[in-house]
């Protein structure tokens, strides 16, 4: 259910967020390309001069007046003037879209500055007073108008009042869930000054702020480039020795994390219960507009068949790891490691990557295509891994100023493939726009679909390029990799997130009790110590760093949803190309206009079939599997 109407568009809009593992390059050249690479133009798009810009006050007070007007004029009337209600509404969404996102943007590659954090923290702060005064009546009456009113005025104007259609529907599903007007406008108003919005910031601050030094006397670097560097590396111990800083780096950080994970499971817990959810997730799900037992059928699949799949991938991964690095033990920090053969490069520069994004997204849609190059040509791409700077990467829609990327570029194939994915978004968004800002932002289930298939196009031009066997299957190995992450891991992460959040109804959980609920998914998903794993030492607090956890509860199933929703569509691509560009890009442009099923059905895709999601795991995850172990076994690797 939605509280404050107009945060949608501000807050849970603004941005898909994917926190991705991201690799970098020691050598002193990287670092000097990184002084160079693209910063987003922010101000020459927004119209700002900075986050301290007086105009963005005066804005906002013309903001407040629209706003007072809107209650003057429609609250108590929208049985007869729903479309100019709806109208007014959103050329208010519109305007509170651009200064919220601008400063929200700016903030996020400026987490050390405290002025900075304060000038977001403050304008949040009188935007929620105005929501929550002015527009909590909105989606309120709206979800309450009685059905014969509603289509007394649908009938009256078929085709303005029709275009919205959607957009009416969402609002009146969450009807069953909403609380009184007086409290759902008591509960926006006090969100910045208590509750779990404050105490989750904060954890973000901190996480940005947390830095790791690999050995003594070595220079401290942020948690994006410890990363890098395990991953990156070739040597075991390297990586195990990254692991291990990294873990005993996040212990210190472990009350903050629990505080903050504490508040928002209770609070999730206390909203479920007041608004009448019956299930854990119900409250996601419908926002995500997919039934209860469409995630249930697909969590349960990714538990049973993508769990096999797992441990099978890993296996054959320890084997080549042993071949070709002599490896001797296979432990949690060798999980991403490069598969070390081939003549691929190790490290690209910002151009190299802009090239190979480029041509793979042309040979799929030059539509596509195009829309990747104006990101890159008009400065939307923050790009380097710098300090104060919010990790991993997302794309933010800012409807009718975006879209924008935020990477952590550290000169990977990791990394090429992050953008790939974030371009996607981009290029989702641009296609959607023309819905309006009520209706472009398609349903979390449907929102990675772009994102994921840019990525998989991306990565097949590449695999057809392929000079060799080797360079091949160290393609197919990273490919899977990112597959597993995106399906088994999120899932595992949901399995975390379940047992944090059942728990909490009973009262405050401790960190070393959130540390058990991790340490019980691992082996849930992953399998016991010694089954693929020769051991998980060093993972015990990997849980406090993953900030879905705190932003977007139960978020993270839908990785799984769309990877596995975009290799059947790959499927279908793959085996029919003809005018399937067409029906994708049909398929983007909607946005939120239309549900998962109705979107995927021109593909003969059916994600509400009993046997959808096993199927989907075989073909798409197994497809490649086999493709791998056969190369592995032609070259040696395994017997």
């Amino acid at each position: 259910a939605r509280t404050t109407p107009a945060l949608r568009s501000a807050s849970a809009r603004r941005a898909v967020r994917a926190v991705r593992t991201m690799a970098v390059s020691t050598e002193p050249a990287a670092e000097a390309a990184k002084a160079t690479e693209p910063r987003w133009a922010l101000e020459h798009h927004f119209g700002y001069d900075s986050p301290q810009s007086n105009s963005i006050d005066k804005d906002l007070d013309a903001i407040e007046a629209q706003c007072k007007a809107l209650k003057a004029d429609f609250e108590g009337k929208m049985t007869t003037d729903l479309l100019a209600a709806i109208e007014a509404y959103e050329q208010i969404d519109i305007a509170l879209t651009k200064c919220l996102s601008y400063v929200s943007l700016a903030s996020d590659t400026a987490l050390d500055d405290d002025d900075a954090q304060k000038r977001k923290a403050s304008l949040f702060q009188r935007y929620s007073g105005i929501a929550g005064n002015e527009l909590t009546f909105f989606s309120l009456e709206l979800a309450d108008l009685p059905q014969e009113a509603l289509d007394a005025q649908l009938a009256a104007e078929p085709e303005k009042l029709g275009k919205y259609r959607a957009f009416i529907d969402e609002t009146r599903r969450s009807q069953p869930y909403n609380l009184s007007k007086s409290v759902e406008r008591a509960l926006t108003v006090r969100a910045p000054f208590a509750g779990k919005g404050k105490v989750v910031e904060f954890y973000g601050n901190e996480l940005s702020r947390l830095r790791f030094a690999e050995k003594e006397g070595a220079e401290s670097v942020n948690m994006e480039v410890l990363l890098a560097n395990m991953t990156s590396s070739k040597d075991a111990s390297t990586r195990a020795n990254c692991m291990r800083v990294l873990n005993d780096g996040l212990k210190s950080f472990e009350r903050v994390a629990a505080l903050s994970l504490n508040m928002v499971a209770g609070s999730w817990h206390v909203e479920n219960a007041e608004r009448g959810f019956k299930e854990l997730r119900s409250q996601r799900n419908l926002g995500n507009n997919v039934p209860d037992e469409v995630v249930d059928s697909l969590l349960g699949a990714v538990k049973t068949t993508g769990v096999d799949y797992c441990k099978r991938y890993y296996a054959l991964k320890k084997s080549i790891l042993k071949e070709t690095q002599g490896l001797e033990t296979f432990g949690w920090s060798d999980r991403n490691a490069a598969i070390d053969i081939g003549t691929a490069s190790d490290t690209y520069t910002w151009p190299e990557a802009v090239d190979i994004v480029r041509a793979g997204y042309e040979k799929f849609s030059p539509t596509m295509a195009g829309l990747f190059t104006q990101m890159v040509d008009e400065k939307r791409i923050d790009v380097p891994a710098a300090n104060g700077k919010r990790g991993g990467a997302y794309c933010s829609s800012a409807y009718g100023v975006g879209p924008f990327q935020l990477l952590n570029f550290t000169g990977t194939m990791r990394d090429v493939a992050t953008l790939a994915h974030e371009s996607g978004h981009g290029a989702h968004f641009m296609l959607s726009y023309k819905q309006g800002i009520l209706q472009f932002h398609p349903p979390l289930t449907l929102a990675e679909t772009a994102s994921i298939f840019g990525e998989m196009i991306v990565f097949r031009d590449l695999l057809a390029k392929a000079p060799s066997d080797e360079d091949r299957l160290a393609m197919l190995m990273g490919k899977i990799d990112d597959i597993i992450n995106s399906v088994v891991r999120q899932c595992g992460f949901d399995a975390f997130e379940e047992k944090v959040h059942s728990k909490r109804a009973a009262g405050t959980l401790t960190p070393d009790e959130m540390t058990k609920a991790w340490q019980e998914s691992m082996v849930e998903y992953y399998g016991e110590e010694g089954e693929v794993f020769d051991s998980y030492e060093n993972t015990s607090h990997l849980w406090t760093y993953v900030s879905h956890f705190h932003n977007v509860p139960f978020y993270v199933y839908s990785y799984a949803f769309a990877d596995l929703v975009v290799g059947s569509l790959y499927g279908v691509y793959a085996e029919q190309p003809e005018g399937f560009e067409e029906k994708l890009l049909d398929l983007l442009s909607a946005g939120g206009v239309k549900g998962f099923k109705e979107a995927l059905e021109p593909f003969g895709l059916d994600p509400s079939s009993d046997t959808f999601w096993k199927d989907s795991l075989d073909a798409h995850l197994g497809s490649l599997m086999e493709e791998a172990e056969a190369l592995s076994k032609k070259l040696g690797y395994t017997a």
